[in-house]
């Protein structure tokens, strides 16, 4: 850098602003109408103007890593695409501090027609690189992409899989300082995601600003810094992946109330708010009131204040606790013994088939484990109204030593549909208490044996001396 230059890190210019972003579509009832409208015929209006974003502001720092999650059709992919100037806003404003490099769905900005050599030649091309610039990053690509002498051949002929490898390849080895990633890493396997995600971390520890769309929860809460959640063109909030991911949850079963599209419109933080909780509160339901005094039995100090809780309130969780191995109330449990999660049900209303669960996270907000009565097929039968029933699941406990959060749910379907009739995260802290902590989430509790090989079935590796 020379000395009269300044990053955008050292004047903390954020990486990329969105400002009131607006992106309408029209949508026709027959395809005459569009020939009609475009030939001026007629002054009625003949179509529905469909809100795909509806005032969105976005702020990402320099050397963030940001996830952008939502149900199908909520607007996530077309914000990257305006982001990366693939697509322009109806109105509003973004702006782009640093040189961005973006993969977006499958086949964006590659011919098909040319081989996979020709196209990073072409995408390097366009983002400003000569040609003896790409020559010295070939080898680099070539041996992330692993594609071998298909590179020689038409991307045209390629699997999604070697697709996805080569453009990904290609977009982190351009020298980017922020990279957008939307979805693609899905269709690779499992050992070419691996290599991304290391990748992922690379990046993090040089500064370099991310954003990715995924439906994978679990790395958008291990990789992402901040979240924003959109719905239906909405940005319903942003905050920490725990926090959004909870959110989005309520979402997928219809406990988040989304305001009506109107035109351009921001939600502020009041309206962000009454959305949140208007499911619950026209129900007539009290939150952490009703969390508490269902602690029943539970050590103040391990139950969460702020515990998310929604529901239809055909079901209540009265009651919730945590037994040791002797049977003793007791949110800390040793690593190895038995535990038993306990909650008590009244049904308020008949459903058709009650699921009863619970799942355990790490204070990252990643999901570690969980059950429930379907998938144990342990209950099956209706909940009849003023029924009250005592669930407990009983396991051995092969966590890590460490600090977990316990959610707790009555659900169900009636007919297709997936109703949640009340739910409790993160409400209870398990403490685990371990003398052996191994790698990773869990003990595999490894039996490890080590024996002589008697010496006629010792194998000879020869001495072979380097050149």
């Amino acid at each position: 850098m020379k000395e009269n230059q300044i990053s955008v890190q050292e004047i903390d210019i954020p990486a990329i602003e969105v400002k009131n972003v607006v992106k309408t579509y029209k949508l026709y009832d027959k395809p005459q109408d569009r020939l009609k409208e475009a030939l001026g015929l007629g002054r009625k209006k003949v179509y529905k103007l469909h809100y795909a974003l509806n005032g969105i502001n976005m702020n990402i720092n320099s050397g963030e890593t940001v996830g952008i999650i939502g149900t199908n059709g909520s607007g996530k992919s077309t914000i990257l695409k305006i982001i990366t100037g693939v697509l322009n806003p109806t109105s509003g404003e973004v702006h782009v501090n640093g040189r961005i490099s973006a993969l977006l769905e499958l086949g964006a900005g590659f011919n098909q027609e040319y081989s996979g050599l020709e196209n990073v030649y072409l995408n390097g091309t366009m983002m400003g690189f000569s040609e003896k610039e790409i020559d010295e990053k070939l080898p680099a690509i070539l041996e992330f992409a692993d594609i071998g002498d298909y590179v020689y051949q038409p991307v045209k002929t390629y699997s999604s899989g070697m697709f996805v490898r080569l453009a990904f390849a290609v977009a982190i080895n351009i020298e980017p300082e922020i990279l957008i990633v939307d979805e693609a890493l899905s269709v690779g396997d499992v050992f070419f995601q691996a290599k991304c995600y290391h990748k992922f971390e690379e990046f993090k520890k040089m500064g370099k600003t991310i954003v990715f769309v995924s439906h994978d929860l679990s790395s958008i809460s291990k990789y992402c810094d901040r979240v924003f959640l959109l719905n239906q063109g909405n940005l319903l909030g942003e905050g920490s992946p725990k926090e959004m991911i909870d959110a989005y949850k309520r979402v997928l079963v219809g406990q988040y109330e989304v305001p009506e599209q109107k035109g351009p419109h921001l939600l502020d933080d009041e309206e962000l708010r009454r959305a949140a909780g208007r499911s619950l509160e026209s129900r007539g339901r009290s939150g952490g009131k009703r969390a508490e005094k269902a602690a029943a039995g539970a050590p103040e100090e391990a139950l969460n204040p702020g515990a998310l809780e929604y529901g239809t309130g055909q079901a209540q969780i009265e009651e919730f606790y945590i037994t040791d191995e002797r049977g003793v109330k007791s949110t800390a449990v040793i690593k190895g013994t038995e535990f038993t999660v306990h909650m008590r049900v009244r049904f308020l209303a008949t459903v058709p088939a009650p699921i009863f669960a619970f799942s355990v996270k790490n204070v990252q907000g990643t999901e570690i484990t969980g059950t429930n009565s379907m998938i144990e097929k342990a209950y099956l039968e209706p909940g009849k109204a003023g029924q009250v029933k005592d669930v407990t699941f009983t396991q051995r406990m092969s966590l890590q030593g460490g600090e977990y959060l316990l959610s707790l749910g009555v659900t169900g379907y009636n007919g297709e549909n997936f109703e949640v009739y009340h739910r409790l995260y993160d409400v209870l802290n398990i403490t685990v208490i371990s003398d052996k902590n191994t790698v990773g989430f869990y003990d595999m509790e490894s039996k490890i044996q080590v024996s002589d090989v008697p010496r006629n079935e010792e194998t000879v590796i020869p001495f072979v001396k380097k050149a």
